[in-house]
């Protein structure tokens, strides 16, 4: 049995709808009371009173008509089971068939949707929205609650199976070799590796000025246990200067014999992983033992909370680096917005292919809705609610009818009258 969807509305406006329905009923009703006053006091009248008893005649008529017509539509006048009449409540179905294939056909089509997108000129206006600072950080203080929320929401169980059952399996089938020698390939092709060696060096020469004790104590236990300690003393002592000469040369060096080994170093072991069937087995093991390492979940784990705090820190904080970073970039794009039509018209193009796919692919459930809905309505509801939006404007075809029924009797009249 078909669901009976009862509609509903806001009382208040409906109560005015009510209330300029009934008002316009009035005013046709006194039209057709007032041509029936006018005809019965002008019966049998001859000269200009016949003129006048034509017209009211005609008006009544007329008036009469359009009031079954419109009538016709919501209910049975009079009650009567007249044939073609009770239109909405018997055929809302075929209607509603009508009104989603006319919604479909007339408005949800390709040029349509484009025109309708490039007029509306969405980024520009989001671009000037978003140029006013306050605008700017509602939408950082949002974007950022709504970040750190999400962040919130992701458990350790989460993780531990997005790495256990999606990226482990992943990483077993995906060969490490090929991509590792490729990547470190492009590395030194583009020197990308020089800016990591010079800050470890930088980073080591000032570690070892820093730390001349814990080089001495490192140097002296692997000193024989027969020297003599103070022979050790001097001679860590003469490793280290060496050592932080080394280190320093190095490092202010570009073309340094050790960053030249370095180098080599690093472009035969890309050549390996690329080319030597032994290293990329060894590569592969080497991944397999890291990959059945227990310790792999627990890392990733704790890898993956000590990012989330941060983040969520650095989010919930006003004044925070990443809050103020964000208002930049905000910032810095309304008003390339504004300013570069290339961009503007790159993004509303964007918006016209995303609305016109998602047409394309839902627009039939979209428009089907429409008969959907109006399917589960009851037939005399349904037809009681559009009369109560429409049937004030109806009106005006009851009270059309009556005023130029009326002169057209009056020009029968004449007609008439002439041809006699």
């Amino acid at each position: 049995m078909a669901t009976i969807e009862m509609i509903t509305g806001d009382p208040a406006a409906d109560e005015v709808r009510r209330r300029g329905l009934r008002q316009m009923r009035t005013v046709a009703v006194s039209l057709l009371l007032l041509a029936a006053v006018v005809y019965v006091a002008t019966l049998d009248r001859d000269g200009f009173l016949g003129f006048v008893n034509a017209g009211a005649e005609a008006s009544m008529v007329g008036a009469i008509a359009d009031w079954f017509a419109v009538t016709a539509l919501f209910r049975h006048p009079l009650g009567l089971p007249i044939p073609h009449t009770a239109l909405i409540p018997r055929r809302k179905d075929q209607l509603a068939q009508g009104l989603e294939e006319f919604f479909g056909e007339n408005f949800l089509q390709e040029g349509i949707i484009r025109d309708r997108i490039a007029a509306a000129t969405v980024s520009l206006r989001v671009g000037r929205w978003l140029r006013v600072p306050a605008n700017a950080r509602r939408v950082v203080e949002e974007a950022s609650d709504v970040a750190a929320i999400g962040l919130g929401k992701v458990r350790d169980e989460h993780v531990e199976s997005l790495v256990r059952d999606a990226l482990v399996p992943r990483f077993r089938e995906e060969p490490i070799a090929p991509l590792l020698g490729s990547l470190l390939d492009e590395t030194l092709r583009d020197d990308l590796h020089h800016a990591l060696v010079d800050l470890a060096l930088r980073e080591l020469h000032d570690w070892l000025v820093a730390n001349p004790d814990t080089v001495a104590e490192v140097l002296v236990e692997r000193a024989p246990w027969w020297t003599p300690p103070r022979l050790n003393e001097r001679v860590s002592s003469r490793i280290h200067v060496e050592l932080v000469r080394w280190v320093a040369d190095i490092r202010d060096d570009p073309r340094h014999q050790a960053r030249a080994a370095l180098d080599s170093m690093l472009a035969q072991l890309a050549h390996d992983l690329l080319e030597d069937p032994d290293t990329q087995a060894r590569t592969e093991r080497f991944k397999e033992r890291l990959l059945d390492h227990p310790q792999v979940l627990a890392s990733a784990t704790s890898l993956w909370n000590a990012l989330r705090r941060v983040l969520t820190s650095s989010l919930q904080d006003p004044d925070g680096a990443l809050r103020q970073r964000l208002l930049v970039e905000v910032h810095a794009f309304a008003e390339r917005l504004v300013d570069d039509p290339t961009l503007r018209g790159r993004i509303d193009g964007m918006a016209a292919d995303a609305a016109v796919f998602a047409v394309e692919r839902y627009g039939e459930e979209l428009t089907a809705v429409i008969t959907h809905t109006i399917e589960r309505w009851d037939g005399r509801e349904a037809a009681r609610r559009i009369e109560l939006h429409v049937g004030r404007d109806l009106q005006f075809i009851r009270i059309n009818g009556t005023i130029v029924g009326g002169l057209v009797g009056v020009l029968i009249h004449t007609i008439s009258v002439l041809v006699d």
